[in-house]
């Protein structure tokens, strides 16, 4: 089971949202893990990720630790991916994010070859993950599925919100973050860019896919 398991929003989006994570069992095959696991990150840039991650230490956007008022002005936003391999140095779930099919069978499939020994999952639609493991010749493990929301569910955000919040398994994007984003982005105050940087930063795991919300915002700012 994964916590990027709960993604909500409409079908054409999820399909170009695919998140592979590769994690070690405690006490079964966590010995010498680390070099596998920056393997893995390594390997998956060769594919061109739209975001990778390290689940203790963080992802290729991340919040700064000077937090003076004049930090925003001057901060370096660019990714850093070398850093998140870097700090790869004790076992730990990564992660690697595309929004496009292809490169992410072909990274799979060059994971099957590879044989790293970890447990490798794929977070997306059903028939697209179970399709890429028929065409890298695998027969999946098993299959958990998110049957969606049920209760009171007009207590739950608007679709944008929940869009952009649920792309952080560990609830580190709030609603109230994503709605103030959103705002920004409508009323010309930030670009699409520049809020999925903001909100990326708080996703340390790095399931948050950059590419999706700047579609997503994109989409609230022309007002659909």
């Amino acid at each position: 089971m994964t916590h990027t398991l709960h993604r909500f929003g409409r079908r054409q989006d999820l399909t170009q949202d695919f998140i592979v994570t590769a994690m070690p069992a405690r006490g079964f095959n966590d010995q010498n893990c680390v070099p596998k696991q920056k393997e893995f990150l390594r390997t998956a840039l060769e594919y061109g990720p739209v975001n990778i991650g390290n689940a203790i230490k963080g992802a290729e956007h991340r919040a700064t630790k000077d937090l003076r008022p004049t930090v925003h002005w001057h901060r370096d936003d660019a990714p850093d991916p070398e850093a998140v391999i870097e700090e790869v140095d004790r076992p730990t779930t990564v992660s690697a994010v595309f929004d496009d099919y292809e490169p992410m069978q072909a990274f799979v499939a060059k994971l099957v070859e590879m044989d790293l020994g970890l447990s490798v999952n794929i977070s997306s639609v059903p028939d697209q993950a179970m399709k890429c493991c028929e065409e890298c010749g695998v027969v999946r493990h098993s299959i958990e599925y998110s049957v969606g929301f049920r209760g009171a569910t007009e207590k739950l955000p608007d679709d944008t919100t929940m869009e952009l919040m649920t792309m952080c398994g560990h609830g580190m994007v709030s609603a109230a973050f994503a709605r103030k984003m959103t705002d920004w982005v409508r009323s010309g105050r930030r670009t699409p860019e520049d809020a999925t940087r903001y909100m990326a930063r708080f996703c340390v795991c790095g399931s948050f896919n950059p590419a999706r919300a700047e579609k997503i915002l994109a989409r609230a700012a022309e007002g659909k």
